[in-house]
């Protein structure tokens, strides 16, 4: 199915969750903020959040620094 990835189309297989998005795309769970569809996806559910035809998803790495 469609959705849109950071701005860009992105296929995925039918019922991928969060996490098994983050997980394909290599982004580890930790230091990662996820949105969906203008909404912010608490980490706690990345297992249990179902992605779904035309979702926006937003992914930010939080990258330290000085």
């Amino acid at each position: 199915m469609k959705i849109t990835l950071n701005g860009e189309p992105h296929t995925v297989e039918d019922g991928t969750t969060v996490a098994a998005l983050l997980e394909a795309l290599r982004i580890p769970l930790v230091k990662v903020a996820v949105e969906r569809n203008l909404a912010i996806v608490p980490r706690s559910t990345f297992d249990s959040v179902h992605l779904e035809k035309g979702d926006r998803i937003e992914i930010v790495r939080f990258i330290g620094g000085g």
